[in-house]
């Protein structure tokens, strides 16, 4: 434990000093990240899906804030819409619209998890979202969650649909149909409301339940949120006939609680044992005060010996001609006793 809280005071300390340098570094590879899941899955128009592309945008978002990141992947993913299908981009376009009002409304410095939502859907592991969020930020965190996790539904039902949105408008009401069948990702969806809904309420039970004055909450409150999505998940897959999601459910939910330990490490990492209750008063109020010490490691006090005189600490030894300082020459300089060079007989 100690060599883990070496190592953490070590990044930390790293991380103050280079924040300047790590931050941009940090929202490259979260853009780059972002474009490249963009492209893969649904990247229509070619000469904006590329690696090159990609990267000299994510090259731009490292210089500006983490808005930007959103901004730029709205405009990738409409001009992907637009490559597919008039209908496609028109319901696309509306619905950012709403998404962008509603989280520059409630949430507008949670852009990083409406990026990372969708990201984690792709890797498997969205469990760790609702977690993370609790833990980290506030209650209004669900709105960011619901956006990335309503935009990932949304465009994976048009990866799905792909083939029947992309074919040339030759019969009469086949546009109807298009933007029929684009509504239905968002309208019939029924998956897609069950998990919002429990990412929800996971964010909102981890979030309360961390902010209780209990022993070892952040714990608690990682637990509960990874039981909660497990639990009710497990019931809505069976219910709605997916079976084949629950393993990856579990895993989802394992590196979950995973990731809650490694940020309870991290943010708020508590020595228990050594809580102190104190109690003093003032002229108006009694004032009961539960102190709870942070892990840290004992710095070593270094002691320092001294030899001899003290009182010649500080001075100069002088140099002499001879190759070779006799002791008797040192002790004169230092004011001590020669016979201290005497070898114990």
């Amino acid at each position: 434990m100690n060599k883990l809280l070496e190592i953490k005071d070590k990044a930390v300390k790293f991380c103050g000093e280079y924040e300047h340098f790590i931050l941009p570094v940090v929202r490259f590879a979260v853009a780059f990240i972002a474009f490249i899941t963009i492209d893969l899955n649904i990247g229509y128009m070619a000469k904006i899906s590329s690696m090159l592309v990609a990267l000299l945008l994510a090259l731009v978002c490292a210089l500006l804030p983490v808005n930007a990141i959103l901004w730029i992947a709205s405009i990738m993913i409409l001009l992907d819409m637009y490559a597919l299908s008039i209908e496609v981009f028109a319901i696309t376009f509306v619905l950012f619209l709403v998404l962008y009002f509603v989280y520059f409304r409630f949430a507008p410095k949670d852009g990083m998890l409406v990026i990372l939502t969708p990201i984690c859907f792709q890797l498997h592991i969205p469990s760790v979202m609702p977690v993370a969020a609790g833990l980290l930020r506030r209650a209004y965190s669900v709105v960011a969650i619901i956006c990335g996790t309503l935009l990932y539904y949304f465009f994976d039902g048009i990866r799905q649909n792909a083939s029947a949105l992309a074919e040339v408008v030759d019969k009469k009401g086949q546009s109807t149909t298009k933007l029929n069948v684009t509504m239905g990702q968002l309208l019939d969806n029924k998956e897609m409301f069950i998990v919002m809904a429990i990412f929800v309420i996971t964010t909102l039970v981890v979030y309360q339940v961390r902010r209780l004055k209990i022993n070892n909450s952040w714990t608690v409150a990682t637990i509960a949120g990874g039981l909660i999505q497990l639990v009710a998940l497990v019931v809505a897959y069976l219910v709605l006939g997916l079976p084949e999601k629950i393993i990856w459910l579990v895993l989802s939910t394992v590196v979950a609680i995973f990731a809650g330990v490694v940020i309870q490490f991290i943010f708020m990492n508590l020595d228990y044992a050594r809580t102190e209750n104190v109690q003093f008063e003032d002229d108006e109020y009694y004032y009961y005060v539960k102190a709870v010490p942070k892990k840290m490691i004992a710095k070593e006090e270094k002691v320092v010996k001294h030899f001899g005189n003290t009182g010649s600490l500080g001075k100069k030894i002088q140099r002499h001609n001879q190759e070779n300082i006799s002791k008797e020459a040192i002790a004169k300089d230092l004011e001590i006793d020669e016979n201290i060079f005497e070898d114990d007989k």
